[in-house]
């Protein structure tokens, strides 16, 4: 078996060093190929970069893998947001303090409750920013993967706190529903007029990143749905300040957190699936296996899993049975740098074997 990694996503990728039974290297990965019967593929898709061989047996050179992994990256995201998790952290630790002094004074809830929501996104942001920083944490023997799956558990928490501050809102509102409240208007419309400005600016910081990782996304749509907060405020305040209308306060604070909840739900669904190592949505697993099953030579796919190692890297490993021996090293090639292009899997690793492994047939039903 050998290794190679490239330079990235969308890299060409670079051999690094080839193991003693494999090819020369090659600007792809190296692969190869054994049949079932030949002998015991030596499983080690995922070893850190400094580990040594591991010894396979007396026949592990006769089963082989074909092996994809471009340059993880770990640090792309800290070094692309971390000033960006810096500076919205500071900006909303600012406005929480002076828009909960603001609440607190004019007797408005919408404020109270804006303040306390991003209170939850400061938290948030520091979240995903520890997922974004453990993404540069090296891999060794004992995680392999590194700690990539922190950047899941961040975006995981962020759609929880997310949920947890509209529960919030809601509660309240409807409490002040039932005894409604007089507000200072022009205090609320100005406070939240800057809270629109400072909620923005900080949603604009992450909006290049939020559709390639769901952890910066989490950021993304806290700040965005500060954003829309404010600008409900901002709304029942004037009206407040034209109709006298002391009902419209809470109503538009329950309005605003269904808005919210409805547009975050995507965020805990997927980083939910993420987190119980279901597909990334944006991978559809039936055209993958479509796609291998039509390799020249291939019969069927066994054991197909597809699973992402954070929120920027999916993995993918498949036993290809081609009962008429090897593929050939450039059809392997091919492979990869399909599954990597046209589905975004940056870390393949395909096992060619003649006849299915029956016991794993078995265990998967």
């Amino acid at each position: 078996m050998s290794q190679a990694k490239g330079q990235g996503q969308g890299g060409v990728p670079e051999a690094h060093g080839p193991a003693p039974d494999a090819a020369p290297p090659a600007p792809t990965p190296a692969v190869g190929q054994g049949g079932a019967e030949q002998g015991h593929a030596c499983h080690t898709d995922h070893e850190p970069a400094d580990a040594s061989p591991p010894a396979c047996g007396p026949h592990a050179h006769h089963g082989h893998h074909a092996h994809f992994h471009p340059e993880h990256h770990h640090g792309q995201a800290p070094q692309d947001f971390g000033r960006a998790f810096a500076l919205g952290i500071a900006l909303n630790l600012g406005f929480v303090v002076l828009e909960a002094a603001s609440g607190w004074w004019a007797g408005s809830l919408a404020l109270l409750a804006d303040a306390a929501h991003n209170l939850s996104d400061v938290a948030g942001l520091a979240l995903a920013w520890a997922g974004a920083w453990a993404l540069q944490l090296k891999p060794d023997a004992r995680h392999t993967y590194g700690w990539q799956r922190a950047s899941i558990l961040a975006a995981f928490a962020n759609a929880v706190l997310l949920f947890a501050a509209m529960g919030w809102l809601a509660w309240e509102a409807v409490q002040r529903l039932a005894q409604p409240q007089a507000v200072q208007g022009w205090t609320v419309v100005g406070v939240a007029a800057a809270g629109i400005v400072v909620n923005s600016a900080t949603a604009l910081l992450f909006l290049r990143g939020q559709h390639g990782d769901l952890n910066v996304r989490g950021a993304f749509l806290h700040m965005a749905a500060d954003a829309l907060v404010s600008l409900g405020v901002v709304i029942a305040g004037a009206l407040y300040l034209w109709r006298g209308w002391g009902w419209l306060d809470p109503v538009m604070s329950l309005t605003v957190a269904v808005v919210i909840v409805l547009g975050s739900w995507g965020l805990l669904r997927e980083s939910t699936r993420l987190l119980f190592d279901g597909v990334p949505e944006r991978v559809d697993p039936l055209a993958v296996r479509a796609y291998l099953e039509q390799l020249p030579g291939v019969e069927h796919v066994d054991d197909l899993h597809i699973w992402a190692m954070g929120t920027t890297q999916i993995a993918l490993s498949a036993h290809l049975i081609a009962p008429g021996g090897p593929l050939g090293d450039a059809a392997l090639h091919r492979a990869a740098e399909e599954l990597r292009s046209r589905f975004g899997i940056q870390h393949a690793t395909l096992q060619v074997l003649q006849q299915p492994i029956e016991s794993l047939r078995a265990s998967h039903g």
